[in-house]
């Protein structure tokens, strides 16, 4: 079992593939800072619903939770579109419904990252059937690099080039979601 950096100063080797650090926590951490201050200042006078999309997203919204000084709830979709590939499917699959009515409330949807906009494009429709009163889209990685479908993203954290990242909630065959960084495939 390969041992796990959690100081994001040095690369992961996975088989034959090497990580490199990318975004450091602190990096991470005052973006959040950020782009928690916009979104309450946004919401002040309204109730917002944060609908995080596990299984990537867990981390940034939790953190994120941590930073928002308004009042709001919070509510998950889970999807698949990747399985263990490092590449999508091409397909979505909803594995897990709200729990909240949304019709007629401002939605804050909360997305680790955004490359092919395939996911964000389903989540859209989605939502946008039960009538919210309006809906936002706040992601901490944006390749716009990778955009093959319209979306429209609110929030961005940062935006990336167009490599494979891992670690702070996003994935490698669902393994290394628990670093503290954002690391990136070594060319």
């Amino acid at each position: 079992m390969d041992e796990l950096t959690q100081n994001g100063k040095d690369a992961i080797q996975i088989g034959s593939e090497k990580f490199v650090p990318f975004l450091t926590q602190d990096q991470i951490q005052k973006r959040i800072q950020e782009l928690a201050k916009e979104l309450c200042d946004e919401y002040r006078t309204k109730l917002p619903i944060f609908i995080g999309i596990l299984n990537g997203s867990f981390m940034f919204l939790s953190d994120l939770m941590k930073e928002i000084d308004i009042h709001c709830e919070i509510d998950f979709f889970k999807l698949s579109s990747y399985g263990d590939e490092k590449i999508s499917s091409g397909k979505v699959k909803l594995l897990k419904e709200l729990n909240a009515d949304i019709s007629d409330r401002h939605i804050v949807i909360v997305e680790d990252i955004v490359d092919s906009g395939l996911s964000m494009k389903y989540i859209e429709e989605l939502i946008s059937s039960h009538n919210p009163a309006s809906m936002k889209v706040v992601t901490l990685l944006l390749k716009p690099a990778s955009l093959k479908y319209k979306v429209k993203i609110d929030y961005i954290g940062f935006e990336i080039p167009d490599k494979f990242v891992l670690g702070y909630g996003l994935d490698y065959a669902q393994k290394y979601r628990n670093l503290r960084s954002i690391y990136v495939l070594s060319e």
